[in-house]
Order: C-alpha cells, then sequence, then structure tokens
C-alpha cells in the first residue's frame, strides 16, 4: 500500500472525486472498461490521471447481473499485475482494488492498492482482518443476493430504509473491530438487486442512506442499466449523457466519490458547474 493517503471526502469545491474504472476481465458490462493486455493497464490508468482521476478502480471478476464466479488464483493474478504497473507508472493516484475476496484484497494492497471496494460487504469472514492489518479505508455497498440473482424481482417495502440499516449494520461492525467511521465509504448499490424506483428513491436520498456522517458517500451509475429502463437507452454505449445528468445531481446530494467510465467528461461537467457557481 502507499505511503501517503488518498482523499475520499469530496473535494474543498464541493465536487466529488472522481473514481475510473478499469476491468481486467473479459466480460464486464461495458465493453470499454475491459483491458486485454499490460499496455493497455498502463495507458488508460495514464490517460485517466492525466483527464483527472483522484482514484482508479481495479477489478478482476464481473460483478454485471447474472455474472458467474472467477477462480481465486485466477482473479488474483488479473488484478496483481495492473496494480503493480498502475503504481509504478503512477505513484500518486488512488487506487482501489474492486474485490470481494479476502486474500484478493491482500495481494493487490500488497502490490500498491490504497483501498478495497466491496461490493458483498464483509461477505468474506476474513475481510475485516486485512483492512485492520493494513489500515485502509473500505467501501461497503448493498446489494440484494449475488451477482447471479440479484435482478430476479427484488423486493423492498421501504428502499431507502433498508439500504440504510443494513449499511449501518456492516458499519459498526467494522467499527467495533477498530476500523476508524471515516475510513468506510457507504455505496448505495445503484443497480445491485434494485429496479428502476428503487434506483431513484435512493439516489434522491443522497446522504440519508448514511447513519455517521463522518462516513463518505460513494455513487456508481455509469452508464447502468437504470438509463435503459428510464431512457430506452438499451446499449452501453448511448447511456453517458443518463450518467452526466445523475453526476451534476451528485454535489447537492453530498457526493464524496463518483465511480465512472468516462473520466474527462465528468471533469468537464464539474469544472463548468463550479465557474458557474463562481461566475
Amino acid at each position: 500500500m502507499a505511503d501517503w493517503r488518498p482523499i475520499i471526502k469530496c473535494r474543498n469545491d464541493g465536487f466529488p472525486r472522481i473514481m475510473g474504472i478499469i476491468n481486467v476481465t473479459p466480460d464486464s458490462f461495458y465493453k470499454k472498461s475491459r483491458v486485454n493486455n499490460l499496455e493497455e493497464i498502463s495507458e488508460k490508468a495514464i490517460l485517466m490521471a492525466e483527464n483527472g482521476a483522484d482514484w482508479i478502480d481495479i477489478g478482476g471478476e464481473s460483478t454485471r447481473p447474472g455474472a458467474s464466479e472467477v477462480r481465486l488464483e485466477e482473479e488474483i493474478n488479473r488484478v496483481s499485475t495492473a496494480i503493480e504497473i498502475i503504481r509504478d507508472e503512477l505513484p500518486n493516484i488512488g487506487i482501489s482494488i474492486d474485490t470481494r475476496k479476502s486474500k484478493v484484497a491482500m495481494s493487490a494492497l500488497k502490490y500498491g492498492a490504497d483501498m478495497v471496494n466491496d461490493v458483498s460487504s464483509l461477505s468474506d469472514p476474513e475481510m475485516k482482518n486485512v483492512i485492520l492489518e493494513n489500515k485502509c479505508p473500505i467501501c461497503i455497498m448493498h446489494m440484494k443476493g449475488i451477482p447471479g440473482n440479484m435482478q430476479n424481482n427484488p423486493i423492498y417495502e421501504d428502499v431507502v430504509t433498508e439500504v440504510k440499516q443494513y449499511l449501518r449494520g456492516v458499519s459498526e461492525e467494522l467499527i467495533e473491530s477498530g476500523v476508524e467511521s471515516k475510513n468506510i465509504i457507504n455505496d448505495p448499490g445503484i443497480g445491485f438487486g434494485k429496479l428502476l424506483k428503487h434506483n431513484l428513491k435512493l439516489l434522491s436520498a443522497g446522504r440519508e442512506i448514511i447513519s455517521d456522517n463522518s462516513m463518505p458517500l460513494m455513487w456508481g451509475v455509469s452508464r447502468k442499466k437504470m438509463f435503459g429502463d428510464l431512457l430506452g437507452r438499451n446499449e452501453t454505449k448511448n447511456r453517458l449523457a443518463g450518467t452526466l445528468g445523475v453526476a451534476a445531481m451528485s454535489p447537492t446530494k453530498e457526493v464524496d466519490i463518483i465511480r465512472v467510465h468516462d473520466v474527462p467528461e465528468h471533469l468537464d461537467l464539474f469544472r463548468s458547474m463550479a465557474a458557474l457557481e463562481e461566475g
């Protein structure tokens, strides 16, 4: 893990930190987020950093709806090399490892990652020990079910209350183990076991899902299926405008990190918005 501490709270101007997505996978839902060789990893990461990314999130296992689990050894091999390359090229970028497995997280942190992005929120009981041993931030996310079945008619009585209660329970477990609340990022899990109406309610709620205001909030909405349901944009390549529309609302919802495929477009959006506010 890097000696410095990347910032996980929003910028001083109130706009979110930008986390770019790189998937070392053959099956992630957005084709352009995938990389196929070492040269592509390096080029993509450098370009993201040049275009304003504060963070890069590396994933070696797709968690799209219906995805199958990747073998442990294969996932470790995919992400460790990618993280080592990025850390060598970009010593001052924040690197997040997107994994549900504690052994993958441990390897990634060894090779230079700074944070764990666990979409399963401690489904691996050893993940807490990894976080404590490395004293690193962790992002916990709400997901109903697992990627293989999460979109099979998810039902909620009150999605905002249920997601908040779930994240509070996981947060309290981490805090009782010794993790500082400021290092626990909360993610409502847009598209993870939710229908369009659930996604919209959670996005409208913003920081209402967080039980302790010292904990950062992360949104991951980039090019997701909700824009197919909402706008009729069934192909991922046509979902950028909808993604930016949600991103434009993120400062009013006090979002700290926004996880995206399109880094320069989000930076342009936030810079334009900041200029209008100043002007």
